[in-house]
């Protein structure tokens, strides 16, 4: 029976969830089937290491440490903003909202409110599971080799 190996572009259906406390974060459930090629970066180092020799039709729950994942917490994503630069239609900014900003080079940075300070908020721009232990359940659907 053919197992996946590096360069194979497959079809998963996956359930992710928190290591932690199990809350679910992300599912293909009610879509079509994820499409990634092995080995090439598509999806997080975890998961791709995840599905290698899976056979189709095969299951798996696949723990994937924060550092396979989307890594540490990074401090240096903590940033203060003016609040006065905020665009006024936006209202009062509280703690856990979710903005997109732009830099320099017009890339769309999606980043939360932590903390509203008197004059200015703490935005934190690292990605939202960043820190965090996952585990995925894994269903092989395809394989093109």
């Amino acid at each position: 029976m053919q197992q996946v190996k590096a360069g194979d572009t497959i079809k998963v259906h996956y359930k992710g969830t928190l290591t932690a406390d199990g809350s679910m974060f992300d599912s293909s459930e009610g879509r079509p089937p994820l499409e990634f090629t092995v080995g090439e970066g598509m999806v997080i180092h975890g998961f791709d290491h995840g599905v290698m020799n899976m056979s189709v039709g095969e299951k798996k729950i696949v723990e994937i440490p924060a550092l396979q994942a989307y890594g540490p917490v990074n401090e240096q994503m903590f940033f203060e903003f003016e609040k006065a630069q905020l665009p006024e239609e936006m209202g009062e900014p509280q703690a856990g909202m979710e903005l997109n900003m732009m830099d320099q080079d017009g890339n769309h940075l999606p980043v939360v409110i932590t903390e509203v300070r008197e004059s200015t908020i703490v935005l934190d721009g690292n990605h939202p599971l960043a820190g965090k232990d996952l585990t995925f359940e894994i269903e092989l659907v395809e394989i093109n080799a």
